[in-house]
């Protein structure tokens, strides 16, 4: 009997395993099993890419040091792990439904009718579960399990945060030491004005020039002279960029004299893997579990179909004298429950579960878009890297032959031999190699940032543990 007693007791409990949801089923990834092969794409070893670590690309112990400020300080960064630690206390709000609210109350009162002083004292203490509903179809498991992935998904979601911060602050660090070169180049080409423009005077002042070749040579001076203002400008807007990026001041010692210092401190990023790597990218991560989270609200919604039942119980002691309050006689105790069934409601609970489908066929769909993105990320990343140490040498190759010329066109004006338009035109295209030879530098210190970034490197640290 009282075996029985306690299967009748604790069998709906039992039942609350049951769950509507269905099973989680990944697609497989919309991509190829490997990166494409041809002339633009650089072909490395098949091997597994490991796990990266910014360390294992940002070299430079200079920037290194700037990266763990920004990871320490960056509002941005602060935000999302904020973030984080509201979806995991959500998700211990919804779990906590699943279990009965245990509460208790205490009661004192005096009433005296007829006035005479003889009044009578009532105290209770009472205790019970109030509205414990039993989770027969579910309904609370996948809605925990929904939050739950959520939460996960917000952690991703810091780590895509994180990786972003990484990537933006290499990217500044190296976008500054190209300004400087910059800088360097219009001051040089500035200062090559002047003396042409002096050179020049002189010959205006000795009959040999006409005026037309000095006001040429102020030209290329004023040119210059605003090129120096503006890189200068940029340079103050890269340490602007890189304070935010840091979250405080930066000391400038930190920061690389020109490019010179930055290709090396950026290292490349072995490129023939598999594709498979990239359901590592937190991106890729977050869409899996809102994924995941979608076909837990579909069983939620299920559940809403059937019934739901709720157990209450109260028991407790009531006194008129606060000294028999524990007396046997006081004590007292009551049981109930209720049961809600939807009969009608106009296909509402139906339309929800509608509702929770197409929401899940949608994130299925962001899933794929995700993996696919990526895939197409680092592809680009990998085309320009597989071309650009060509496009790096015939830059440097461009700038040694205008160099050349430039001395050359400039000897031969002096000699009488060519016009100092011709002397110009080779000191413009003198300045336009060594800019454009700066800007592949750039690109190709920037592929190697963009390439950890679309592979998803570093994408583990900070705000992950696992929500619970």
């Amino acid at each position: 009997m009282i075996r029985l007693r306690a299967l009748l007791a604790f069998g709906p409990l039992l039942l609350g395993a049951c769950s509507l949801a269905p099973k989680t089923v990944l697609p497989t990834p919309p991509v190829p099993q490997s990166w494409p092969v041809g002339d633009a794409y650089l072909l490395q070893s098949e091997a597994a890419l490991p796990i990266l670590s910014y360390q294992s690309i940002l070299t430079d112990l200079r920037l290194q040091s700037l990266t763990e400020q920004a990871l320490a300080n960056n509002r941005d960064l602060r935000v999302a792990y904020a973030n984080v630690a509201a979806a995991r206390a959500r998700t211990r709000v919804t779990r906590a439904e699943q279990f009965p609210a245990v509460g208790i109350n205490a009661g004192a009162g005096y009433s005296d009718g007829s006035g005479d002083g003889n009044g009578r004292g009532d105290f209770s203490l009472r205790g019970g579960v109030s509205a414990f509903e039993l989770d027969l179809f579910g309904k609370l498991a996948n809605a925990t399990e929904a939050d739950r992935n959520r939460a996960l998904g917000t952690e991703a979601a810091a780590r895509t945060v994180r990786l972003a911060l990484i990537a933006s602050l290499a990217d500044a660090w190296a976008t500054y030491g190209a300004d400087r070169d910059l800088l360097q180049i219009a001051e040089d080409t500035a200062a090559n004005a002047r003396e042409s423009v002096r050179l020049t005077q002189a010959r205006l002042d000795g009959g040999v020039a006409p005026r037309t070749d000095l006001r040429q040579a102020e030209q290329i001076l004023a040119t210059a002279e605003d090129a120096i203002a503006q890189q200068k400008t940029a340079i103050a807007q890269d340490e602007n960029l890189i304070r935010l990026l840091v979250g405080g001041d930066v000391d400038r010692a930190l920061l690389p004299a020109g490019l010179a210092e930055v290709t090396p401190a950026i290292a490349p990023v072995p490129a023939g893997v598999s594709s498979q790597i990239l359901l590592r990218r937190p991106d890729v991560i977050e869409a899996e579990y809102g994924l995941r989270a979608a076909n837990a609200d579909i069983g939620v919604a299920r559940a809403r179909l059937f019934p739901s039942i709720s157990l209450t119980g109260l028991l407790g002691f009531a006194s008129d004298a606060l000294s028999s309050l524990f007396d046997s006689g006081s004590f007292s105790w009551s049981a109930g429950g209720d049961m809600t069934a939807p009969i009608f409601d106009a296909g509402g609970r139906r339309a929800g579960v509608a509702v929770s489908e197409a929401q899940r066929d949608a994130a299925l769909a962001s899933y794929e878009g995700a993996i696919q993105t990526a895939f197409r990320e680092v592809a680009d990343a990998l085309a320009v890297q597989g071309t650009i140490a060509e496009r790096a040498r015939a830059a440097a190759a461009n700038t040694a032959a205008a160099a050349d010329t430039a001395t050359l066109t400039d000897a031969r004006y002096k000699g009488g031999i060519d016009s100092f338009l011709a002397s110009l035109d080779a000191q413009r295209s003198l300045y336009a190699a060594r800019r454009s030879e700066i800007a592949t530098q750039l690109l190709l210190v920037q592929t190697r940032i963009a390439l950890f970034r679309a592979l998803g490197g570093d994408s583990g640290a900070g705000g992950n543990a696992t929500a619970r």
